[in-house]
């Protein structure tokens, strides 16, 4: 997959105000497994915004569902993915909704449903998507 970009700015706050605003790796492992995500045999390293992600995923879905929490966070610009293989995402814009995305990028918007699925833990409602948001599309 190599470098997928996120807007530095626009992600999920794991910090207080006095804290730093850039993550270090055991923030991100602990939001990774406050979500659910089974990292093992990932490794997660952080150099200033950028995250990079190496080693064996318990499986595809999982390590792109990893990528996008961490990349999803307040303070990463970039997650580059040493793990190997891809997958196909979408960065919100403004004014969009899972049914454009559908639409857009699966060609009916009635499979808004499967993005939300795709996309889970790290979405609790289909209507909480906001611009800048790199969301996992189905295929």
């Amino acid at each position: 997959m190599g470098l997928l970009s996120f807007v530095k700015n626009a992600g999920k706050s794991l910090f207080g105000a006095a804290e730093a605003a850039e993550p270090t790796a055991d923030v991100l492992k602990k939001e990774i497994e406050e979500l659910g995500l089974d990292a093992s045999g990932l490794d997660i390293s952080v150099d200033g915004d950028k995250v990079t992600v190496g080693g064996n995923a318990v499986d595809q879905e999982t390590k792109e569902k990893i990528i996008l929490a961490v990349g999803n966070v307040e303070g990463v610009a970039g997650v580059e993915d040493n793990a190997g293989g891809g997958g196909t995402f979408h960065t919100v814009e403004k004014g969009d909704t899972l049914w454009a995305i559908a639409e857009k990028t699966m060609g009916n918007g009635a499979k808004y449903t499967a993005i939300f699925e795709a996309n889970k833990p790290m979405l609790s409602d289909p209507d909480k998507i906001y611009p800048g948001q790199v969301l996992r599309i189905p295929v």
